[in-house]
Formats: C-alpha cells, structure tokens, sequence
C-alpha cells in the first residue's frame, strides 16, 4: 500500500534516504521508496534528484552514487557517510571532480563548477576552514570566495587550483 504525498514530503525522503544510505541507481531509490510506501516513476524521480540537486559522484571503490549539497549540519556527502574523509581530503575530491576556473580580484574569487554543482563545492570550501577565507556564497554553477585579506584572492584562487591540481592552467 503506498500513502499519498506532497512533493515537499517525498524529496525529504528521498533526502533521508540518500542521507543514510549509499545509492547507485534511480531504479534503487525508487525500490527504497516503494519499501517506505512511497511510489513514484522514473520521471518524478529524475525531476526530484534534479531539484534537490543530487550529483553522482564516485565512490572510494569507483562506483557513481548520489551525493546531495551540504545543507545545516549534514554537509557530508552520501559517497562518504562513515568513511571519517577529512574536510581538506574531501575539499580535495570534489574540487578534481568540480571545479572548472577560479579567477580572482582583490579579495574575491570567482569560483566556477558544472551546473548544479556550486553548493555542494561550496560547502566543501567552507568546511575545509582555510584560516585565509571569509565566507563563500553559491549559486547554480558559480561561488563568490570572500578572503579575509583584503589582496588575499589571488593567493586564495592559485590554492584552490592547486588542491585541483590544476597547474597548467592561464590565470589572467
């Protein structure tokens, strides 16, 4: 038997779920759903995954699994959940998989990922507590790095590159 949900209800457990679990597959999670009562289809599914901006990333034994963005105290990614990953390795990790530039100026950066993906580098940032940095703001695909010093972008934008391990890249 499945109960009757609003859509606010349902992405929470699906956030629950990914939260406590490691999910590989749309067809997975909609198993878990149905086990919980929750029916939905594919299409649904994907939008919901869309919407809380669910990413794939990979796992420590290579497989894709949803990971969802930081948010309050829960900003450790589902591929993650109990491996004690510290916030310098994982900052690490997601930027080789997320970051596209960083371009800095006195002391911001502009930090650029794939669609989607700011949030959840951007709590990566934040957590990895680099004494030099302020406070990130994100968007969709874009983060604004505020540096405690008020010339510290540059130096800010070449660290994070490096973490990247981005070297061959042209700063402007």
């Amino acid at each position: 038997m499945t109960i009757p949900m609003t859509k606010a209800a349902r992405q929470q457990k699906i956030t629950d779920l990914l939260r406590r679990q490691v999910v590989r597959s749309q067809p997975e999670l909609a198993k878990l759903l149905a086990d919980s009562g929750v029916e939905v289809t594919q299409a649904t599914l994907s939008r919901d995954l869309d919407e809380l901006g669910a990413l794939k990333l990979r796992a420590e034994d290579g497989s894709l699994v949803y990971a969802l963005p930081g948010e309050g105290g829960g900003r450790i990614p589902v591929a993650r959940v109990g491996t004690g990953e510290s916030p310098s390795a994982r900052l690490q990790r997601v930027a080789e998989e997320l970051l596209v530039s960083a371009e800095a100026s006195a002391n911001l950066v502009v930090v650029k990922t794939p669609p989607g993906a700011a949030q959840f580098m951007s709590s990566a940032i934040d957590h990895a507590d680099w004494e030099s940095i302020l406070g990130t703001v994100a968007g969709d695909d874009t983060i604004l790095v505020i540096t405690r010093d008020p010339a510290g972008g540059p130096a800010v934008a070449e660290a994070l590159l490096k973490v990247a391990d981005r070297r061959n890249w042209e700063h402007k």
